[in-house]
């Protein structure tokens, strides 16, 4: 069967999601290193679906990358109702480690960490390194909570082309680290840049990760909510109504219209 670089997206109130499952999220990312494609990818729960309906430039975002993937349950079981069968949840400290491990195989494929609070990419470059002690990591970078000056960013763009990473992950928040990616795709030489949110503090060790049930079960949320509620409780407070809009949309009682990269090229 012939390889595809690419994986179809399903409109999930006119943002595209990825019908994928981590393995196939692995072979696609890999592929794109290989062959130096120049690609970002998000990863998403229904609360970065949220975000898009009051931010039109984030929809586009989510719309153009390479991959859009689900993080979350609710969105896995929205893409399964739909037909989507082999879908699994991309979840990201699951798509760090399992990239982690297929590329600590082959020491060629280079990694950079930018995020986290200041500590927290080195410990996680640490920890990662115990489970795979072959990972090839280059370089390193916790920015400020501030925005960077235009100086600033100049000198870490020349920091993380010169370590020469592959792929560089990305752990600052949605939607700070898509609309990142987006405005960095092209000034960065690494081939892929992936954000991953929580999975420099989860897979640091810096803050607590829900049991494997729970996050089965599809009400990590709640767990994280119950560790973080000052910080969360106005990112889930929306989920009943996604709830509803998403009814909408199935039952045809309102479209949002999911646009592609193509045809937002063409309004430039």
């Amino acid at each position: 069967m012939e390889f595809i670089d690419q994986a179809e997206k399903v409109n999930i109130l006119g943002v595209g999601i990825s019908a994928i499952n981590l393995d196939q999220a692995v072979k696609i990312i890999v592929h794109w290193t290989e062959h130096r494609q120049k690609q970002y990818v998000c990863v998403t729960p229904a609360h970065g679906i949220m975000d898009c309906q009051r931010d039109a430039n984030l929809r586009k975002i989510f719309n153009c990358s390479g991959l859009t993937t689900p993080d979350g349950m609710s969105v896995v079981w929205l893409l399964r109702i739909l037909g989507y069968r082999n879908v699994n949840r991309v979840y990201g400290p699951d798509l760090m480690e399992s990239i982690c491990q297929h590329t600590s195989i082959n020491r060629r494929l280079r990694h950079f960490f930018y995020g986290g609070a200041e500590g927290i990419p080195e410990i996680l470059s640490e920890m990662l390194r115990i489970d795979f002690p072959h990972l090839n990591v280059v370089g390193t970078y916790s920015p400020p909570f501030r925005p960077l000056t235009a100086e600033e960013d100049q000198e870490i763009v020349a920091q993380i082309n010169a370590a020469e990473p592959d792929i560089v992950w990305v752990g600052i928040s949605t939607p700070k680290q898509e609309k990142w990616m987006s405005d960095h795709v092209e000034s960065l030489n690494a081939s892929v840049l992936i954000g991953v949110g929580a999975a420099f503090d989860f897979l640091s060790g810096t803050k607590k990760q829900a049991p494997k049930w729970i996050q089965r079960s599809g009400f990590e949320w709640l767990f994280r909510l119950a560790n973080e509620p000052k910080r969360l409780w106005r990112r889930y407070i929306e989920y009943p109504y996604f709830i509803i809009l998403i009814l909408f949309q199935f039952l045809g009682l309102k479209s949002y219209p999911m646009r592609s990269e193509l045809e937002y090229e063409n309004d430039d």
